[in-house]
Parts: structure tokens; sequence; C-alpha cells
């Protein structure tokens, strides 16, 4: 049920995305935005730990970004080795209306709940996410005793 209801969430999300006023953008590329974030600016390294993929990766994810508007990426000016990569307007715009998406599904599922089945799912959720947060940190931790 579990997957299922992951699987669903991820293709409302999709569907939401194509059918809007982003519909250039993917899934990943929003969730780069949102990595990102609505203020100031971040390091292509920040960025890269906070979605845990590479930096080459990250890099060409951005440069795809920047051609449709959504990034701007600008060189430190007290180290020039350091990128900083901030959303423009577009790409505000656009963290908005999918944060937006997110609060809307939200309110729209918690509707058809009382408030006990509110308060049983918010301690189910609670539980569940520890419990993944634990198998994750427990499976990098195997991963790099394993690689050293």
């Amino acid at each position: 049920m579990l997957v299922e209801v992951y699987d669903d969430v991820n293709r409302i999300e999709e569907y939401s995305i194509k059918q809007g006023a982003f519909s250039d953008l993917s899934i990943t590329e929003i969730h780069t935005v949102e990595a990102v974030g609505l203020y100031g600016s971040k390091t292509m390294s920040e960025i890269a730990a906070q979605l845990e993929i590479t930096m080459g990766t990250l890099t060409t994810a951005v440069d795809k970004l920047i051609r449709k508007g959504y990034l701007e990426r600008k060189r430190s000016n007290t180290d020039r080795r350091i990128v900083n990569v901030s959303l423009t307007n577009r790409g505000k715009l656009a963290y908005r209306i999918h944060e937006k998406f997110h609060l809307d599904m939200v309110k729209a599922i918690m509707n058809d709940f009382t408030a006990q089945e509110e308060e049983i799912l918010l301690k189910a959720l609670r539980k569940l996410n520890s419990h993944l947060k634990d198998i994750y940190m427990a499976a990098r931790q195997s991963a790099s005793t394993r690689g050293s």
C-alpha cells in the first residue's frame, strides 16, 4: 500500500507539472528548483549535497535550468572557484506554484479525515518517517564502512 501511495503521489505531481504553466520542467528539475530555495543563493556543492547527486549531474541539470530561464549562476567575488546558484523570477514562481500544489494536495486529502483520523495518520506518518530515516542512515553507514 505504501508503494502504491508513493507511486500515486508521484503520478499526480508529474501530471500537475505537465498540465501547468511550467510544463517544460521535469519532476527532477522542479526538485532541483526546490533545493536551490526561494531566498538567496546556494553553492553548487550545497545543492549537490542536499540532492545527494554528483557535481557533474548537478552541473548538467543547472545548465539546462539556466537555458530554460529558471536559474542563474554567479561566481563568488571572493573565491572564483565557488559558484552560487539562485532562482530567477520565473524560478521563484515555479517554486511557489509547486509549493502551493503540495499544500493544496495535503488539504484536499485531510478534508476527508476526522480530527481523530488525522491525529492517527500524523502519528503513523511520523513513525514511518523516523523508521525510513533510520533505515537510510544505517544503509549509508554500512556503505561507508564497506568503502573504507
